[in-house]
């Protein structure tokens, strides 16, 4: 794995020790960035389900401001730390949970609040990788059910999920706008219902 473009361009990231960590392909990622390209200088990014952290390590390098990574194992917050270590990255700029991903989503603070590092909320981009196997709906209604507090008025969620995974084109006050199909993989683009 390695870090495709912006500042940390060509770095070669920690990969994760076992194969039931599924790391969102290099080409996967190009594609999702040349995407969400216009919103991410200055962004804040949340990388829900982290696993290495290169999603989130490569938005930094495109310009994010700030980027949470969360993970509920401590192997992978473990490898995510020393990925970012690896890039040199300043501890301003990130910062690492080690928690079930629903219920960070559920103890996130509403619009005003700050983070523990006292970044103001919401976010603008959240990234959602799961392994293929876990029920996407539960964290997708809970999502759903909090967005205006979790998202920008033009915050994307972004899932990662195989592409023969059915997820529903609404959940609450978000609704798809957008599937991108890539080999097994694919990245359902949800934003606020009007």
């Amino acid at each position: 794995m390695r870090i495709i473009a912006g500042k940390y361009r060509g770095r070669n990231l920690k990969s994760p020790p076992s194969l039931e960590v599924r790391p969102t392909s290099d080409r996967l990622r190009e594609t999702l960035f040349n995407v969400v390209a216009p919103r991410i200088e200055g962004a804040r990014f949340l990388d829900l389900c982290a696993g290495s952290g290169a999603v989130g390590i490569e938005a930094l390098s495109r310009g994010a401001a700030h980027v949470t990574f969360v993970d509920r194992s401590r192997r992978m917050c473990a490898l995510v730390k020393a990925n970012l270590d690896l890039c040199r990255i300043e501890e301003t700029a990130s910062e690492v949970v080690q928690v079930e991903a629903h219920d960070y989503l559920r103890r996130t603070q509403p619009r005003g609040a700050v983070d523990s590092r006292k970044q103001p909320l919401p976010w603008n981009i959240v990234f959602f990788d799961p392994s293929y196997a876990d029920d996407y709906l539960p964290l997708l209604d809970t999502f759903g059910a909090r967005a205006s507090s979790l998202l920008t008025e033009n915050g994307l969620l972004i899932v990662e999920h195989h592409h023969k995974k059915q997820l529903p084109d609404a959940a609450g006050s978000i609704i798809r706008s957008r599937i991108l199909k890539q080999g097994d993989s694919a990245l359902s683009f949800y934003q606020l219902a009007e």
